[in-house]
């Protein structure tokens, strides 16, 4: 299986089936597919989900059968999951899965969704679909280490062979046309971090590239275009020029039996995940120990390498988004407001409390904490308090990962929130798609999922 697992990934992907799959999967993918379409929805307004919708406007055509979350606009599937793949990452609620550092949600659901609405699938097909993409680009994101990480973006690498192998799926591609459709979107994998300094937009143009690009290797494809063969593990393929460490047997182990969907995680707060396990133990280290904002001195994070390369260039945030890539502000925010969500970071540059805060917040690499990484995502903080106490505080599992995670009613309160965000979804929207999506493997046709564009039907 390891001399070739590009095709062995590329078999899985083009003939997996419904029967395979566990039921409790199968749920759990309803989970992420609501915590998605929640996300995007919060992504309304956004500068740079704007710009990229105005951009699909120009560029695609001002019908079809697929839908744009935000605007409820229909259009072509390459445009439509453009936006919804942009819009689901702004807001940095989407999923993540710890092991690969990757974001599934946001480069699976919207082409996927997209294509199930054009071609007319059911509930069930698009779940499937939606299972093989998270199977082959957690994988892909595993396989590609830790060497990768420290430079590209995994969700726009790895994003593309996930985007494809869900569309591929609703394509109904064969094996050959799979690892076709592999090939043509390794190619076209990209994605740097260096956005991080500047506080630019890369990172929703990050999804929404491999949203497309991973749709277009399938649609092409389809219609006989050919790909590398051996994109993944190839001498001048995709690891051999983005990684140190790559390890090919990450890429089939437990395939079909250990469910990667099953690993993922939701997230609790609004910001990059590498903040959350130190702002998970600094809300511990203050409830057990009865202190303020007001007792602290000083905190110490003690954090993993990965958290030192994507958060150390973000000393002075100047952007809301930069700022959710802030170790002292997401603390700053947990010490002063007792959370770090939406409304709190889209406060938190004007308020002189939180910055104070965050300028006494430091990271220290820990070498139990970057042992287990990313495996295991430990919180580890040091808190010293105004009158000499040094006080720790650890977390084994972050809220939201897959031993302390959100219940679907968590996920219903969750979604609501994002939903009324930026008046993305009434309530009453928001509970539509709740329903539907609890019930999405009885439906006999994908179709809109907000009724001001239409409706949603079930099986009979």
């Amino acid at each position: 299986m390891t001399d070739h697992p590009s095709r062995t990934l590329a078999n899985f992907a083009a003939g997996l089936q419904a029967g395979q799959i566990p039921a409790s999967v199968l749920r759990r993918t309803e989970d992420l597919f609501l915590d998605w379409a929640a996300s995007a929805l919060a992504g309304k307004g956004a500068e740079p989900v704007a710009i990229i919708e105005r951009f699909a406007r120009a560029m695609g055509p001002s019908e079809g059968m697929a839908e744009v979350l935000i605007s409820r606009r229909h259009t072509s599937p390459l445009f439509a999951a453009m936006v919804n793949a942009a819009a689901s990452h702004v807001v940095e609620q989407d999923d993540v899965h710890n092991g690969s550092v990757f974001h599934p949600a946001t480069v699976v659901f919207p082409p996927a969704l997209a294509v199930a609405q054009t071609l007319g699938k059911s509930g069930r097909e698009l779940l499937v679909a939606c299972v093989a993409g998270y199977e082959v680009g957690i994988r892909v994101g595993e396989y590609l280490g830790r060497s990768h990480y420290r430079v590209f973006h995994t969700t726009g690498t790895a994003g593309t062979l996930a985007a494809a192998a869900a569309v591929g799926r609703l394509l109904e591609l064969t094996p050959e046309q799979m690892l076709h459709a592999f090939g043509s979107a390794g190619t076209q994998s990209a994605g740097l971090w260096e956005f991080l300094r500047d506080a630019a937009h890369s990172k929703q143009l990050h999804t929404a590239h491999a949203s497309a690009a991973g749709l277009t290797a399938a649609y092409l494809a389809k219609d006989g275009f050919t790909g590398a063969q051996h994109i993944l593990e190839g001498p001048q393929g995709l690891a051999a020029g983005t990684s140190t460490d790559a390890d090919p047997a990450r890429l089939v182990d437990g395939l079909g039996t250990r469910w990667k969907v099953a690993e993922t995680s939701f997230k609790f707060h609004a910001s990059c995940r590498h903040n959350h396990p130190a702002a998970d133990a600094l809300l511990k280290a203050m409830q057990d120990h009865r202190i303020t904002s007001a007792d602290i001195s000083d905190v110490t994070a003690h954090v993993h390498q990965a958290a030192i390369d994507v958060l150390g260039p973000v000393t002075d945030p100047q952007t809301v988004h930069q700022a959710k890539f802030s170790m002292g502000t997401v603390l700053g925010l947990i010490a002063t407001r007792g959370r770090a969500g939406l409304a709190e970071f889209d406060a938190c540059l004007g308020d002189a409390t939180v910055r104070d805060l965050a300028g006494r917040v430091r990271m220290e690499l820990d070498a139990e904490v970057d042992a287990a990484y990313p495996a295991r995502w430990i919180g580890k903080v040091t808190v010293t308090t105004r009158d000499g106490r040094r006080i720790a505080a650890r977390v084994d599992e972050p809220k939201g990962d897959p031993g302390n995670t959100l219940s679907r009613d968590e996920l219903e309160d969750k979604a609501r929130r994002l939903g009324a965000y930026r008046a993305g979804a009434s309530d009453a929207e928001m509970r539509r798609i709740i329903d539907t999506v609890w019930g999405m493997e009885s439906l006999a046709i994908i179709g809109d999922l907000l009724p001001a564009a239409g409706t949603m039907r079930a099986a009979a």
